[in-house]
């Protein structure tokens, strides 16, 4: 399935408005109605802008799909990649996949806070479901081949979380398994048995959009 899901692209009006930016940091005193905040370096600006801001699409779209939201979703995302400005020297890891780890907190924290957009919660782990047959046309595949991408977006967003999750962040950004754990937090076998059970759920509701048409 990896390569087939489609992600999401931020729209520049949206996305990039210049006093968002994390290249232009806040006055001194730091955030309104905040603390203040360290002011990156030069080096550190210049970091960010060729480490980071190239993944900025792949973070939005980890943001629309775990907040099912666009609205929430550019505010998760510009709160990431202000975190990310800030912390740039300390990144020793690969640049998407850390960007994404900040993103993923940045989710919680706006889960935490009380949205009520977000509608779902956790999901007790499944086990392992069985492989499909791979010479044959799979649901997802059959959508894009007829350009639907709306239903097969919708159909992304209807897997409950973690196992949408793990999904995403699998197949459609081709982490490998070793960094999907890192950046969840669970071991490897946990992501499997999550990605498995998300494969199987989005398979089943892809055919049955596929009966109904």
């Amino acid at each position: 399935m990896s390569g087939r899901l489609l992600p999401f692209r931020r729209r520049a009006s949206e996305s990039e408005r210049p006093s968002q930016l994390p290249g232009r940091p806040y006055p001194p005193g730091g955030r309104p109605g905040g603390t203040a905040t360290t002011i990156p370096t030069p080096l550190a600006a210049s970091r960010f802008r060729e480490l980071i801001l190239p993944h900025a699409d792949a973070a939005y779209s980890l943001a629309r799909y775990l907040a099912r939201d666009p609205v929430a979703a550019e505010d998760i995302t510009q709160e990431a990649l202000l975190k990310a400005y800030r912390n740039v020297d300390a990144l020793r890891s690969e640049p998407r996949a850390w960007l994404l780890a900040i993103v993923r907190n940045a989710f919680f924290d706006w889960r935490r806070r009380g949205d009520e957009r977000l509608v779902g919660g956790a999901i007790a782990e499944a086990q392992m479901a069985e492989a499909s047959d791979p010479d044959q046309e799979t649901a997802e595949a059959s959508l894009i081949r007829r350009g639907d991408v709306v239903a097969l977006r919708a159909a992304i967003e209807a897997v409950p979380e973690p196992f949408r999750e793990a999904l995403v962040l699998r197949d459609l950004e081709e982490l490998s398994y070793r960094q999907v754990a890192q950046i969840t937090g669970v071991p490897m076998g946990t992501v499997m048995s999550r990605l498995s059970r998300a494969r199987r759920m989005l398979g089943e509701r892809l055919g049955v959009m596929e009966t109904a048409s």
